[in-house]
C-alpha cells in the first residue's frame, strides 16, 4: 500500500529558508480552517530545509579549520615556526619509537616469565602426582594392616606362627 508520488510544493519563507509541501498537504491546509480541532491536529509537519544549498548551514568552523593566510616562505616567522614543528616531529617520532622499544621490551619479559611459569607448573605437576601416588601406597598399607578387633576371632588376616614354632 504505497501512496502515489505527490508532487512537491516549494516556498520560502522571509528568513531564506525553503519549506517543502506535498500538494494535498498544502490543500488541507488551506481548508483546515473550516475543519475541527480534532483534525487539524494530525496533518504533518512541513519540513524545513536551507533556500541556497550552497551555504554553509550557520555552523562556525572551529579555528584549526579555518583558513589562514599564507606567510611568505622567506621570512622569518615562517623559519621559525618551521623550525618549532619540526623539533615537535621529531620529538613525537622518538616518543612513538620510545613507546614501540617499551612495549616490545615488555612483550619479551612477560614471553620469559610466561615460560618460567609453564615449567613450575610442569614441576609441581610431577609433584603432585609423586605425592598422590605415596599417599596411596601409604592407604593401601594401612588398610593391609588393620587389626580386627578383639572380638571377632577366626577373622584375623594372618596367624601368628612365630609363638607355634615350639619354642
Amino acid at each position: 500500500m504505497s501512496r502515489p508520488s505527490q508532487a512537491k510544493l516549494t516556498t520560502a519563507d522571509h528568513n531564506g529558508v525553503s519549506v517543502i509541501q506535498s500538494q494535498a498537504h498544502a490543500a488541507a491546509a488551506a481548508s483546515s480552517a473550516s475543519l475541527p480541532a480534532a483534525t487539524a491536529g494530525l496533518q504533518q509537519v512541513p519540513q524545513l530545509v536551507p533556500a541556497d544549498p550552497t551555504a554553509g548551514g550557520g555552523k562556525a568552523l572551529p579555528p584549526s579549520k579555518m583558513k589562514k593566510p599564507m606567510a611568505d616562505k622567506d621570512s622569518d616567522e615562517y623559519r621559525q615556526r618551521r623550525e618549532r614543528n619540526n623539533l615537535a616531529v621529531k620529538k613525537s617520532r622518538m616518543r612513538s619509537k620510545q613507546k614501540a622499544m617499551d612495549t616490545q621490551q615488555r612483550v619479551n619479559e612477560l614471553k620469559e616469565e610466561n615460560e618460567r611459569l609453564e615449567a613450575k607448573i610442569k614441576l609441581l605437576s610431577k609433584e603432585l602426582s609423586v605425592l598422590k601416588d605415596l599417599f596411596l601406597e601409604h592407604a593401601h598399607n594401612l588398610a593391609d594392616n588393620v587389626q580386627p578387633p578383639a572380638g571377632a576371632e577366626g577373622s584375623s588376616p594372618a596367624p601368628n606362627n612365630a609363638s607355634t614354632n615350639g619354642q
